[in-house]
């Protein structure tokens, strides 16, 4: 079973998406912030983690930036509804494997996270 993390500061949001692909056979964990990610990441060591910016103290691109230091095969899809070319360059340049906005089509998002865990096979 793949493992998904899943980090936003919003819990509906997470709460939301980790319902949605546990029906798809995913074991999904959940994050409110970047440092219960960081943790969670290098504990269980998940093949995706679907990342939130916007977030109190340790903000996404931080934790992007760690997460692809400690595991840099480790895929990284942001998710934030902030759209700035700024901060999509910025997500990218320091590894993000891709970049999706609030509102979120789940559909994308599905065929995205499929898409990118069989690029590690």
């Amino acid at each position: 079973m793949t493992k998904m993390l899943v980090v936003d500061d919003e819990i509906e949001i997470c709460d939301f998406l980790k319902t949605f692909f546990e029906e798809r056979n995913y074991k999904v964990m959940t994050a409110l912030n970047g440092e219960t990610a960081l943790k969670l990441v290098n504990q269980e060591r998940p093949a995706i983690v679907l990342l939130d910016i916007k977030m109190p103290g340790c903000d996404g691109i931080e934790v992007l930036k760690k997460i692809k230091q400690m595991h840099p095969l480790t895929k990284v899809i942001m998710v934030t509804a902030i759209e700035t070319r700024e901060k999509i360059e910025e997500a990218l340049r320091f590894g993000a494997d891709n970049y999706i906005t609030k509102p979120l089509s789940l559909e994308y998002l599905e065929k995205d996270v499929r898409d990118k865990l069989e690029q590690m096979v």
